[in-house]
């Protein structure tokens, strides 16, 4: 087994573990705002260290630019749709998404 070989194994293991902890964080939470908070962590370093990972074995080559828009395009997607589904869920929750007097501190 090579150092890259080891590098790559730390890699992955790193990712799934941040993926997993992103998945018992949305599976465990109750609100729906603390559910958004995991998924969209899911979005960031997970990603990253498995694309790493998979760069240092396949390279620049089609599989990994492949792998690597995709990831890109997931992580910069994702303010958008974290942003709308969370307007979404307070609208539901609240009637709209303009601060409570609570919130504002008056």
């Amino acid at each position: 087994m090579t150092t890259q070989d080891i590098l790559v194994d730390v890699l992955l293991a790193l990712g799934v573990a941040a993926q997993l902890t992103c998945a018992l964080g949305v599976a465990l939470t109750r609100s729906v705002f603390d559910r958004l908070h995991f998924a969209a962590a899911g979005t960031t370093v997970g990603p990253f260290l498995i694309l790493t990972a998979l760069l240092i074995r396949v390279g620049f080559t089609s599989q990994g630019l492949q792998a690597l828009v995709a990831v890109l395009l997931l992580f910069l997607a994702n303010p958008a749709l974290v942003n709308a589904t969370a307007r979404a869920a307070r609208r539901l929750d609240y009637g709209g998404v303009t601060a409570l007097p609570e919130e504002k501190g008056e």
